[in-house]
């Protein structure tokens, strides 16, 4: 039983064609990582998925319902979660307010309470910094935020795209450690995109290795992390 299923994912960006017929699936409570070289397409099929790029043809269904090219904040509202590529956080508002933003479908001020508090347990640095202007935070602190953010609007399904780009490599791992509680504890089924592929491949359960718009290879992380080919290109050697 999937709780996400894509079937023949075409997208275009213009004229030239991006995505060739994408097909994986997602079940319930699994970590999923796409890997690929730059260009592959990864951060297209992401955000066709939460509805900022229209697909062009293909099937996008999400706990039994189909969300192809429906509006953004629809495809929030249903519980998909996005952190974007480079966080693209509020630069000029503080921390508690970018995390306010993250809630912005949510009403029962109870629960947007419940859900700070989790956030910054999470995450007790955003709690020292609740304040401060979040331009002003490190690579590492603002991906804290941007996943913050995106749990404020109580997903059921996160995706991640490119979590380490850009921070130092000692929370890098903290990051994907917390990645990691986030399924474990809440549950929280995650699609992961990321350049680091001994990583991602360490913390999914699956994969689906990705080249110029096409999936190339899926299996589960153990095997993909032995194959040759894999090994070769991706995971040096």
């Amino acid at each position: 039983m999937s709780l996400l299923e894509v079937r023949d994912l075409h997208v275009n960006y213009g004229a030239i064609s991006v995505l060739h017929g994408v097909s994986l699936r997602v079940a319930p409570g699994e970590i999923v990582t796409l890997i690929g070289a730059n260009g592959a397409g990864k951060s297209t099929t992401l955000r066709t998925l939460s509805g900022l790029v229209r697909a062009r043809a293909g099937t996008v269904v999400f706990d039994g319902k189909p969300i192809a090219n429906l509006p953004p904040h629809e495809i929030v509202r249903l519980g998909l979660g996005h952190v974007p590529e480079g966080r693209m956080i509020f630069a000029n508002l503080t921390v508690h307010e970018n995390l306010q933003m993250g809630a912005y479908l949510q009403h029962d001020r109870t629960a947007i309470a419940r859900e700070f508090d989790y956030v910054f347990s999470l995450f007790p640095r955003l709690k020292e910094r609740e304040r401060q202007i979040a331009g002003t935070l490190s690579g590492g602190e603002q991906q804290m935020l941007a996943i913050g953010r995106a749990l404020m609007g109580r997903p059921r399904f996160l995706m991640l795209d490119e979590p380490s780009l850009g921070i130092a490599p000692l929370l890098v791992k903290a990051i994907f450690q917390k990645i990691t509680e986030i399924n474990r504890e809440r549950g929280i089924t995650v699609l992961l995109v990321e350049q680091n592929a001994n990583l991602a491949l360490e913390v999914a359960h699956r994969g689906y290795v990705m080249e110029t718009g096409r999936i190339l290879l899926e299996n589960d992380s153990a095997t993909l992390r032995a194959d040759p080919q894999v090994r070769s290109a991706y995971l040096g050697g």
